[in-house]
């Protein structure tokens, strides 16, 4: 199926390699040079190493095990009557190559769990010398128990090259790509839009695909929180990211070391506001390199949506 049968933009495939393969990232405020990201790999690595002659690692490992199911409800203002009460599953950051004894602990968590709507923020994938099919294989098995009565969107993570697009179709998911859908209920509709990564592969594309959509009540998934401002000025009611693991390894009290964001850096953790909008950053389900985690639960969320009162 060609690039423009499955609504996206023929050139995006194309564009998306020039960054990959090029020496910037690309972010909503520029190009920003590999070399940053190279020095901090450089000193991850030597962390994991450390950490590795202490218990502290067996310890992360066990952390990063302990998954939990985040259940609430958010008021949307605008909600269509008939989506009172939809419920979305919100999934991110899997990572399940780094970390496959992930996939029965979280195929036990999700076990009998039925909504509306599947929503995968990014990061299927995490280490970069494992075929994409791996990391893709392991998300399914673990998803294998859950009912979806809806759609099941994805878009893509900063970890995630332009190639897990076509797998992630090939399972079942409508990945959006700098584009929007509308899910409708009899005579009411919410509009869905979904950005490639904007961390590290942003394009005009991704503002002029939230500029675009029309429809009254709108949700945006985009990996990282680093559009929220344009989003909220677009008039999206709930935004929903990953990208940042809750921080992974985090101080006492959950407070994140580092985000990884470039900006919008109020979005980094949990539930957030910017202007009239709500967004909510998953923690992750998975882990990246080193596979631990320290004050920070890897988490799904199951967001209920409620009309405006």
């Amino acid at each position: 199926m060609t690039d423009a049968a499955r609504g996206r933009d023929p050139a995006w495939a194309a564009a998306r390699r020039r960054i990959e393969q090029g020496d910037h990232y690309c972010g909503p405020d520029g190009p920003r040079s590999r070399r940053r990201k190279i020095v901090f790999t450089r000193l991850l690595d030597l962390f994991a190493w450390g950490l590795k002659l202490t218990p502290l690692y067996r310890r992360g490992v066990r952390n990063a095990l302990d998954l939990r199911r985040t259940e609430f409800e958010i008021e949307v203002p605008g909600l269509p009557p008939a989506f009172d009460g939809y419920r979305i599953l919100h999934v991110s950051d899997t990572h399940l190559d780094v970390l496959p004894d992930l996939v029965p602990a979280a195929r036990r968590l999700l076990e009998g769990v039925e909504v509306d709507l599947l929503a995968l923020t990014g990061d299927v994938h995490g280490d970069h010398h494992a075929p994409v099919a791996a990391s893709a294989g392991h998300l399914m098995e673990a998803l294998l128990d859950v009912r979806v009565n809806g759609p099941r969107l994805a878009i893509l993570g900063n970890h995630d090259s332009e190639a897990m697009a076509d797998t992630l179709e090939r399972l079942g998911f409508d990945v959006l790509i700098n584009r929007s859908i509308v899910i409708e209920r009899g005579t009411d509709r919410l509009g869905v839009t979904g950005l490639d990564d904007v961390n590290s592969f942003y394009t005009d594309a991704a503002r002029k695909a939230l500029d675009g959509q029309t429809e009254a009540c709108r949700i945006a998934l985009i990996h990282s929180a680093e559009m929220a401002d344009h989003a909220a000025e677009a008039g999206y009611a709930l935004y929903l990211a990953g990208h940042t693991h809750g921080g992974q390894i985090c101080l006492p009290g959950g407070r994140p070391v580092f985000s990884t964001l470039t900006r919008c850096h109020h979005g980094a953790v949990g539930l957030w506001k910017q202007g009239t909008m709500t967004g909510y950053t998953n923690s992750g389900l998975g882990v990246a390199y080193p596979p631990v985690r320290f004050n920070c639960r890897g988490e799904v969320a199951i967001i209920t949506l409620r009309g405006g009162r």
